[in-house]
C-alpha cells in the first residue's frame, strides 16, 4: 500500500505539470487548427526564468531559509516573461502566416523553437552550464499517510497546477473572453462578423497558453531541482513530447481532456518505472499513444469530426 500510495503520488504530481503545458497545446490546435512545436521551449524558459527571477532576487544561496514570498516572486516574474514571449511569437511568427498553408506554419513552428533553444544558450541569457534551482520551498514533511510522505513542494506543486487548471476552466466556459474564444475556434469568418476581435482573442490564448507553461516550467524546477539543464538539451524536447501526447490521448482541442491526458500519462510514467522497468518509461508513454490513435484516434474525450467533400 505505501508503494502504491507513493507512486500514485508521484504519478499525480509529474501528471499535473504535463497537464498544464498539454492545455498550451490544445488551446492552440483548438483555435487554429495546427501545433504549435515551440511551446515546449516556452516551458524551458519558464523553468529558467524562475531561476534568474530568484537569483536576481538574491534567493540563489539562501536555501532553506528563503521567505515564502521568494517562491511567488520567481513564480509571476516566470508568467509575466513568458506572456511577452508568447504575445511576441503569435504577433511576429503566426499572425503573417494566419492564411497560408499549415506546412508552412509547422516549419516556422520548428524555426522559432529552433531559435529559442539556441538564443536561450547565449551567455547574456541562460548560458550552457546547468544550474540548480534554490529551495524556495521547505522540504517540510506535512502529513503522513500509510507510510507515504507528504511533502510541502509536491502538494504545493498539485495544488498550484490544479488551481490554474480550474482557474482556465472558469474562463473559458463562463466569461465573455471565453465564449469569444470558443466563438473564434469554431468558426474565425463568422466570429469576426459578429464584432469579436479575432486578433485580440488569438493573442490571448498564445499569451494564455504561455503563462500556464511558465508557471509548469517552474513547478518542475521547484520538484526537480537539479534539472535545470542547458537551453538545447534533449530533455525539454523530450517533456513536450509527452505533454503533445498528452493532448492527443485526451482529445486534441478538448481543455478537460488534456487534463486527463496529462494526469493519465503521469500515472503510466510512474507506474511502469515503478512495477515494471525505469529505463522504459517513456516507452510507456508512446504505446499509450499509439494504442488510443488504433482505437480511439480521435482521443479520449475527443469528438470525431466529418468533413463535407
Amino acid at each position: 500500500m505505501t508503494r502504491l500510495l507513493q507512486t500514485l503520488l508521484d504519478g499525480v504530481a509529474v501528471g499535473s505539470l504535463y497537464a498544464l503545458i498539454a492545455l498550451g497545446y490544445t488551446m492552440v490546435y483548438g483555435i487554429l487548427q495546427f501545433i504549435n512545436f515551440a511551446h515546449s521551449d516556452i516551458f524551458m524558459v519558464g523553468a529558467w526564468a524562475a531561476f534568474i527571477v530568484a537569483r536576481a532576487a538574491g534567493y540563489a544561496d539562501v536555501g532553506a531559509e528563503a521567505p515564502v514570498y521568494g517562491a511567488l516572486t520567481a513564480l509571476l516574474g516566470a508568467m509575466a516573461l513568458c506572456a511577452t514571449l508568447g504575445f511576441i511569437i503569435e504577433r511576429f511568427a503566426y499572425r503573417p502566416l494566419r492564411g497560408a498553408a499549415r506546412l508552412n506554419v509547422l516549419i516556422t513552428a520548428i524555426g522559432v523553437s529552433l531559435l529559442i533553444e539556441n538564443l536561450g544558450q547565449k551567455d547574456f541569457l541562460f548560458g550552457t552550464q546547468p544550474q540548480k534551482m534554490p529551495q524556495l520551498l521547505p522540504d517540510l514533511e506535512l502529513f503522513t499517510l500509510f507510510d507515504v510522505r507528504f511533502g510541502l513542494v509536491d502538494l504545493t506543486v498539485i495544488g498550484v497546477a490544479f488551481a490554474l487548471m480550474a482557474a482556465l476552466q472558469w474562463l473559458v466556459f463562463q466569461t465573455k473572453l471565453g465564449r469569444a474564444m470558443r466563438a473564434v475556434s469554431h468558426n474565425i469568418p463568422v466570429a469576426s462578423l459578429m464584432g469579436i476581435d479575432v486578433d485580440r482573442v488569438i493573442s490571448f490564448t498564445f499569451v494564455l497558453g504561455s503563462t500556464l507553461a511558465a508557471a509548469a516550467g517552474f513547478l518542475f524546477v521547484m520538484k526537480y531541482p537539479g534539472a535545470l539543464k542547458q537551453p538545447a538539451d534533449s530533455t525539454w524536447i523530450l517533456l513536450g513530447l509527452k505533454c503533445f501526447v498528452a493532448a492527443v490521448v485526451g482529445g486534441i482541442g478538448n481543455l478537460r481532456g488534456a487534463v486527463l491526458g496529462g494526469l493519465l500519462i503521469g500515472c503510466i510514467e510512474m507506474f511502469g518505472a515503478a512495477y515494471l522497468s525505469p529505463h522504459l518509461r517513456d516507452v510507456y508513454v508512446f504505446a499509450l499513444l499509439i494504442l488510443v490513435l488504433l482505437f480511439k484516434p480521435s482521443g479520449l474525450l475527443g469528438r470525431a469530426t466529418v468533413e463535407k467533400v
